[in-house]
């Protein structure tokens, strides 16, 4: 019996990416496309790993299913890692 696990996110290129790193287990991979009612969580967290957590939490309470999420971001070495887990925050205060 194969276990589903959603990945939680819409990205087909990611979910693809995931699917293969996990390629032999006993798992149906799917996106969240397959939950259209779930609703991610703003991502509060002070580090990546905590947003992909947070997302990979709300997936599962919502779906019943195992879940897995990450979170990423620009970080540069001159800024001091900025914007960092704000860099979507960041780039959706650019007009440009």
């Amino acid at each position: 019996m194969n276990r589903r696990l959603v990945v939680g996110s819409h990205n087909r290129g990611k979910v693809a990416e995931i699917a293969q790193l996990l390629r032999g287990l006993p798992l149906e991979t799917c996106s969240l496309d397959a939950y259209p009612a779930v609703v991610l969580p703003e991502e509060t967290g002070e580090s990546f790993a905590e947003n992909a957590e947070l997302k990979a939490r709300a997936v599962a309470e919502q779906t019943g299913e195992w879940s897995v999420a990450d979170d990423s971001g620009l970080m540069a070495t001159a800024l001091g890692g900025a914007p960092g887990v704000r860099s979507a925050r960041v780039a959706a205060d650019d007009p440009a």
